[in-house]
């Protein structure tokens, strides 16, 4: 597949046209942002086990039921998705109290939750991305009602597989973030990616960060957490 023009360049990808109109190229790069980008630096590596990562899950959820914008991994950092128009939402399952919820609520970070929770935020970075609920998505069009029991079945299917596949490699999945596109014809499939930038991810045993909460925090060991559960994963598939 022939990578054509650069459509787009955001904070960890860029994506690119190809001769098929209903095909796109994304790129992962080594570029890290937090708190929307008032933070930036750099993870060697990153790039590439986000790419691997994501299309590794996605290939899971696809197993299980889950429409994704998955085609075929063409290189450590490329990879063949289909077109999407994203839904304008960032979808958060949280399973563990963290981050901004234990911050927003006055829960102790580490605090399991009664039940998994859903969490809609307007993905707008002018706005700073804020929370939004569904009366608000359906008055401002965002979606429709169809659409977001869709996104919202799908959103509570992926936790529930990704929390067995991280339980099977000894790291518990405390929360995470799922963007939803339409191809062509309407239908809703994730898109986006799956990785330690979108998941907290800890070790189970130790509590251990494994995610991108080490570089938000200044905890250090940034690329060696990255690699550690690249390396659970690669275990687990291949014991599988």
């Amino acid at each position: 597949m022939t990578k054509g023009a650069q459509l787009y360049e955001g904070k960890a990808k860029k994506v690119f046209e190809t001769d098929d109109p209903e095909l796109l190229i994304v790129s992962y790069k080594d570029d890290a942002t937090a708190f929307n980008g008032l933070k930036k630096g750099t993870i060697v590596g990153k790039g590439v086990i986000n790419n691997q990562m994501s299309n590794a899950l996605m290939k899971v959820l696809e197993k299980k039921g889950v429409p994704t914008h998955f085609v075929e991994e063409l290189s450590e950092r490329d990879t063949l998705v289909k077109r999407v128009k994203i839904v304008p939402l960032e979808v958060i399952i949280r399973n563990i109290a963290a981050g901004s919820f234990s911050k927003r609520y006055g829960v102790e970070e580490g605090t399991p939750l009664a039940r998994p929770t859903i969490e809609f935020s307007y993905k707008n970075d002018e706005l700073g991305d804020p929370l939004i609920n569904d009366y608000h998505i359906l008055a401002l069009r965002l979606a429709t009602d169809e659409e977001l029991e869709t996104i919202k079945t799908y959103a509570f299917r992926v936790n529930e597989e990704l929390k067995k596949f991280w339980k099977s490699c000894g790291v518990t999945l405390v929360d995470f973030k799922l963007e939803f596109g339409k191809v062509s014809d309407g239908t809703i499939v994730l898109a986006d990616e799956i990785s330690p930038d979108t998941c907290r991810l800890w070790d189970s045993a130790t509590g251990e960060k494994l995610d991108k909460d080490r570089f938000r925090r200044d905890l250090g060991g940034v690329e060696d957490a990255y690699h550690e559960i690249m390396k659970r994963l690669e275990e687990h598939i291949a014991e599988a």
